[in-house]
């Protein structure tokens, strides 16, 4: 019988034997894994109060509910009335003449910071904010339609029905929105929720004091404005993938250290019997699909993949996107959760290993928050570099032939294998002692389309011309291929097939070896890659209502705001 997998440096495991309290340690039922994700107590608290609106607007819809609403809402107004004060009643005249003016500055303010940093999630999830509130508060109030206030003398200006508060809903969006997405969580953030607050407190309190409102009007707009940003943000962009901070760098990386840190240790020390000594970012330059890792155990070094939500995400943002543009080249249909993707790399590593592929050896998964954040783990290729670092933009010596050729043997193992590797780039390609190696096997796929294996061959190709000289790559490229293949690789190749790392290196040189290639193949015309499906004419026509509902809510906003 084979003992388990260990990790380089880790003594052999005994066979499975009789339970012991050493070894990996499987999680029991009802435990929190080590990364748990509980839902604070903000987001319980919003999910009560916008709850709690159905109610009201069902009570102010029936005769009798909204006869006892109103005489409440009217007790407290008169009561304000009896306590005017004139220089207190031109305070609050000029709030409330002037909060549709601070809610467009504030809004504009909002969107620019954001987009100069360029924190898009966020952007994107405050845009759609900023647009739909105040479109659904307009829908309720045509709805429920409440009048203004009666038996008091309303002193402010006011427009359209009174329920909801369309004002105090708009600048309760765009200040909630802007503490939660541009204010760092902790002590900062905290005096920022508290100045916010205020604001909304006096500016309720002057339109109750005006009584352009009544107290319901402003609380059901302070639940739509207040708690469905917070519910809305915390869905769209949670904190653990999408953190609040100012430091350039890809998004796709994530913070390895506080409790995520801590949850890694101990994922690693129950699940695979591994103390961990350290870990940090590693070698993070052309890898935007996950955050890679360098751990230190104390049994050696081995490397890490740590996916999450949002990687996720971005495949599925951008397999949708390759659909509508060209069609189903290939196989994108996306991951349904965070343990498939994890999973599939694993598989796929085995597989192109199991072919010949020198690739990292896998060591398994660990997981972290199940459903939502795993470690893939797998042997460090040691004092390794990118192929191309240190002879990019040099000519014949920057790389040997045995180097060229081990890396195009790679492709043709892989075609020989019925596999395409998908992602072939400077980044991915590893030189270590004279050996190359091909890591991040994601996208790696069996039994592509001839199309595919032809992508994969002319990317090696362009990654190969960065560091010797186009001539020499196609000289060794035609002892493994045939002419006719390079000029289908040639053929099927386009700007889109490269990927952006490499398309941006090429994209500095002052020659084109794709060029160079295609003149040096036999003539083939281009390979078509577009492709119509039901599926792709389906997703077309979605993406197109999408954006014609966003600019019906442009319009609507406009016409909203007076500018229509």
């Amino acid at each position: 019988m084979d003992t388990p997998r260990t990790l380089p440096g880790q003594p052999s495991r005994p066979a499975p034997g009789p339970a012991t309290s050493s070894g990996p340690r499987r999680r029991p039922s009802g435990e929190p894994p080590p990364l748990p994700r509980p839902v604070d107590t903000a987001t319980r608290v919003s999910g009560v109060v916008l709850a709690l609106t159905a109610p009201l607007w069902i009570a102010l819809t029936t005769r009798p509910g909204l006869r006892i609403v109103t005489d409440v809402d009217l007790t407290l107004l008169r009561a304000l009335e009896r306590a005017r004060w004139d220089p207190l009643t031109d305070a609050a005249a000029v709030l409330v003449d002037g909060s549709s003016v601070a809610y467009r500055v504030l809004a504009w303010s909002l969107i620019i910071v954001l987009l100069v940093w360029r924190r898009f999630q966020h952007f994107f999830a405050s845009l759609a904010l900023l647009l739909v509130i105040p479109v659904v508060v307009a829908s309720a109030r045509h709805v429920v339609g409440r009048m203004r206030p009666t038996g008091v003398e309303i002193l402010g200006s006011w427009d359209g029905y009174a329920h909801p508060s369309l004002p105090v809903a708009e600048i309760g969006v765009v200040l909630t929105t802007a503490v939660l997405v541009l204010v760092p969580p902790g002590s900062l953030r905290t005096r920022a929720a508290a100045s916010v607050a205020a604001v909304l407190g006096i500016l309720v309190l002057a339109r109750l004091y005006t009584s352009v409102d009544h107290p319901t009007d402003a609380a059901a707009a302070l639940a739509l404005g207040v708690a469905a940003p917070i519910l809305a943000l915390r869905l769209l962009t949670p904190e653990e993938a999408y953190p609040v901070t100012y430091r350039r760098g890809v998004r796709a990386h994530l913070d390895v250290g506080g409790r995520r840190g801590q949850a890694i240790r101990r994922a690693f020390a129950s699940q695979l019997d591994v103390e961990v000594v350290a870990v940090e970012p590693f070698s993070l330059h052309g890898s935007a699909g996950s955050t890679p890792l360098k751990i230190t155990t104390t049994d050696g070094v081995v490397f890490g993949k740590l996916y999450a939500s949002v990687h996720m995400r971005s495949d599925r943002m951008y397999k949708l996107a390759r659909t509508v543009r060209y069609g189903r080249l290939e196989d994108e249909r996306p991951f349904n959760s965070v343990r498939r993707l994890v999973q599939y790399e694993d598989h796929m590593l085995r597989v192109l290993r199991d072919a010949g592929v020198p690739t990292a050896t896998p060591y398994g998964i660990v997981e972290i928050t199940p459903e939502r954040e795993y470690v893939l783990v797998t042997a460090l290729v040691a004092d390794a570099c990118h192929i191309t670092e240190g002879g990019l933009g040099q000519e014949s010596d920057a790389v040997s032939d045995e180097v060229l050729d081990q890396a195009l043997a790679i492709v043709r193992t892989l075609w020989d294998a019925g596999l395409a590797h998908r992602d072939i780039k400077p980044s991915n390609l590893l030189l270590a002692d004279g050996r190359v190696w091909l890591i991040d096997v994601a996208f790696a796929e069996v039994r592509p389309s001839p199309w595919r294996q032809a992508v994969d061959l002319a990317n090696m190709m362009l990654t190969l011309a960065l560091c010797a000289p186009a001539e020499r790559v196609y000289e060794r490229a035609v002892r493994l291929f045939t002419p006719d293949e390079i000029a289908e690789a040639f053929a099927a190749s386009r700007t889109v097939t490269v990927p952006a790392q490499l398309r941006a290196l090429l994209r500095e040189r002052d020659d084109d070896p794709a060029a160079t290639f295609r003149a040096l193949a036999p003539a083939r015309p281009p390979v078509a890659i577009q492709r119509w499906t039901l599926r792709r004419a389906a997703l077309s026509l979605v993406v197109l209502a999408a954006a014609a509902a966003g600019l019906g809510l442009v319009i609507e906003n406009l016409r909203l705001a007076g500018l229509l």
